[in-house]
């Protein structure tokens, strides 16, 4: 467990190899209409939610993720474009699920990527069993929102479901 100005995170360390970085990418897109994606840092949260399911490419180590109106870069693998020293700085460096504590208690479940000077890349914000895809708070838990948390810790962690992450009794924002 990590304890961060913002709370108590529970890190799940992934493999940052460029091909599991896109299959992750892949499987969170799959689920386009129930994430959020952007960056959670001190002082400023993005929480962008996709407008369809992104065409994802990629071209010297950058993942291209093109929505049509807009797109984004995030560098996943080998860059050559760049200094030695660069590319490295640039390159996915660390990779986690991570789920937010309250009391021992899940509140929040994501994927982060930090670059090569742990600067954070991105966030998805995984679907949450209290709130809506627009956010909403719901009285009753949804617990089905948590599929492709499970999904996500089965395939790149070989972890199955865990009881601790349906414990929520109500919504407690962060």
């Amino acid at each position: 467990m990590v304890e961060e100005l913002e709370g108590i995170y529970e890190v799940f360390p992934l493999p940052t190899d460029q091909m599991t970085l896109l299959s992750i990418f892949g499987d969170c897109f799959e689920e386009w209409e129930h994430i959020h994606i952007g960056t959670l840092i001190q002082g400023a949260v993005w929480e962008i939610r996709p407008p369809m399911k992104p065409h994802i490419g990629v071209m010297d180590g950058y993942a291209t993720v093109d929505f049509e109106d807009w797109h984004m870069h995030v560098c996943v693998g080998e860059h050559t474009g760049a200094s030695p020293e660069l590319a490295k700085i640039r390159r996915t460096s660390r990779a986690e699920l991570y789920r937010t504590l309250t009391n021992d208690v899940p509140t929040a479940w994501g994927l982060r990527l930090f670059n090569g000077v742990d600067q954070q890349q991105i966030t998805f914000f995984l679907p949450h069993s209290f709130l809506t895809d627009d956010q909403q708070v719901s009285k009753e838990p949804d617990w089905e929102r948590l599929g492709l948390w499970d999904s996500l810790r089965q395939k790149y962690l070989r972890y199955g479901p865990d009881p601790v992450d349906r414990s929520l009794e109500r919504y407690i924002h962060g």
